[in-house]
């Protein structure tokens, strides 16, 4: 089962890797079409009427697949932004406390966030909702990604809550926890207070 749970996070991650390069691949295909086009206004007189349909409306479609589509991978990394300055103060039962109430709170809102991100896909659907732009697109593509996303970040959330639950440590701890330097005292340098 880990297996399987780590697979579906890094292809989860792989996945919004791609669609951050096809945010890049569409964005130059653009600017090099209004090169292409500047240069023929100099040359011939008059742009040519290169442009790529829709460009700025699969950009957006492709930052959203890539933002839910990271989450459950970036948790699983420690690359969330979290304030940790109370809870690495925390050691024992209070600390797994603080640890099961926030993976539990965030995996209720996160699945609370896939159960309506799932039903609005299935909604667009049944209307036939498309996107407005020059090349419409059936609107419960890109709200897939989002929902699928939602899904399985509430996966990883309830992972780490289990993890927790049994006192292992969560997993997203491991890297915040190996960033803190120390001081010759024990306690915290001050430079490592901030952490990201």
């Amino acid at each position: 089962m880990r297996k399987t749970l780590d697979f579906i996070y890094r292809g989860s991650g792989a996945l919004a890797a791609l669609f951050l390069l096809a945010i890049c691949s569409i964005v130059v295909l653009q600017v090099g079409a209004n090169l292409i086009d500047t240069v023929a206004a100099w040359v011939i007189g008059e742009p040519i009427g290169l442009v790529v349909p829709s460009y700025a409306e699969f950009a957006g479609f492709f930052l959203a697949a890539s933002s839910f589509l990271a989450l459950a991978y970036t948790l699983r990394a420690g690359e969330h932004i979290r304030v940790s300055l109370i809870i690495r103060r925390f050691t024992g039962r209070p600390r797994r406390g603080i640890e099961l109430w926030c993976t539990g709170a965030g995996g209720m809102l996160a699945g609370y966030l896939a159960f309506y991100a799932v039903r609005l896909v299935f909604d667009s659907i049944t209307f036939g909702d498309v996107s407005p732009g020059m090349v419409s697109v059936a609107l419960w593509i890109p709200q897939s990604a989002v929902a699928l996303g939602l899904v399985i970040l509430t996966m990883a959330l309830a992972d780490e809550f289990v993890a927790a639950l049994k006192g292992r440590a969560p997993s997203y701890t491991a890297k915040g926890e190996d960033d803190h330097r120390t001081g010759a005292d024990g306690a915290p340098d001050e430079d490592s207070l901030i952490e990201r």
